[in-house]
């Protein structure tokens, strides 16, 4: 069974940083592409930053220069470097993982990230 944990979410600051990391556990072909996706209170699920294979990088216009996304395929694992947080990155954050081949996606089960003015 494909399990996705994410680690890192909390309280912050506005101005301050956090670190959200995913491991991704099960037996799985190939990992085609890895990110983070967002769903603020009310709103509805989106992107914020995605690695595709290859090593192309899609980011949110707003947390462009801010956020980084970095993943390690060997250690199954998708990391997002969050600086200088704003309030209205407060949500829940949701690692994505879809796979070579079948593209099948899967989703952890999110983490709280609070952003406080």
């Amino acid at each position: 069974q494909v399990q996705l944990v994410e680690s890192g979410g909390g309280l912050v600051q506005a101005g301050g940083s956090l670190l959200l990391s995913c491991a991704v556990s099960g037996i799985i072909p190939s990992i085609d592409a890895m990110g983070w996706y967002r769903q603020a209170p009310g709103k509805q699920r989106e992107m914020v930053a995605t690695s595709a294979r290859g090593g192309g990088t899609n980011y949110q216009d707003p947390v462009k220069g801010r956020f980084t996304i970095a993943r390690d395929d060997a250690r199954k694992m998708v990391t997002l470097y969050m600086l200088s947080l704003r309030p209205e990155d407060t949500g829940v954050y949701y690692c994505w993982m879809r796979t070579s081949g079948a593209r099948v996606d899967y989703w952890g089960q999110g983490t709280q990230v609070t952003v406080s003015s």
